[in-house]
């Protein structure tokens, strides 16, 4: 289910043409090799040890049409996640490391699952895993050394998308860009970014409210 976040984000308009204009100012760039790149990706997550931010994630392409959604998010390693969209699909996705909920509000429906199958090959293990299993999922590309854009494949072929887009500005991350296996491209902007504060423990944790029905997989 995390998918949804990441394909209607993180849980979205990454079309990989759009983070290719903000990473590659030329068509001389000159592309880090395989091992650097990660290297520097590592770098940059590695101060990324909590996050909080807004969000505004779109989706274009394939047969579902265009769609915009916007909410918060925080994230906290190891493993901890949130993601909160707001407006007329409300949805909270929360992961504390063993337990992923997924609560869809307008079906009052909330799903429950480990987090141990879910979380090794997608997005959210970049901003709230463990960075050491990072190589081990994906591989990692910096189209231009000189810049902190970086392009990723999984290597699963279980994977539910095709590729994942990240760059980053003064250390924080500010855009993602998710290309699917349905033709969809999924862009997220975060703003508000605010990096490595405290961040309750709350925020982390979920319990259906009395009457939500919930679905245990």
């Amino acid at each position: 289910m995390l998918k949804k976040i990441l394909t209607p984000v993180l849980t979205t308009a990454l079309i990989v043409g759009t983070p290719l204009t903000i990473g590659m100012t030329t068509a001389q760039a000159k592309e880090a090799s395989q091992a650097t790149a990660s290297k520097n990706l590592n770098n940059l997550l590695v101060n990324v040890k909590s996050m909080t931010a807004n969000f505004s994630q779109t989706t274009k392409g394939g047969k579902f049409g265009s769609h915009t959604f916007s909410g918060s998010m925080a994230v906290q390693r190891p493993n901890q996640f949130r993601w909160h969209t707001t407006g007329s699909a409300e949805q909270l996705i929360v992961a504390n490391g063993n337990t992923l909920w997924v609560y869809d509000k307008d079906l009052n429906q909330a799903t429950k699952q480990s987090t141990s199958n879910q979380v090794g090959d997608t997005p959210a293990l970049l901003l709230s895993g463990d960075l050491s299993k990072i190589s081990a999922n994906f591989k990692v590309t910096q189209p231009n050394a000189s810049k902190n854009y970086f392009v990723l494949y999984p290597k699963s072929s279980n994977a539910s998308f095709k590729n994942l887009s990240i760059s980053f500005n003064s250390g924080n991350p500010v855009m993602m860009v998710l290309n699917d296996n349905l033709g969809q491209t999924t862009s997220i902007k975060f703003s508000n970014v605010k990096r490595n504060g405290k961040i309750a423990s709350s925020q982390f944790s979920f319990t259906p409210d009395k009457g939500v029905d919930v679905i245990e997989q």
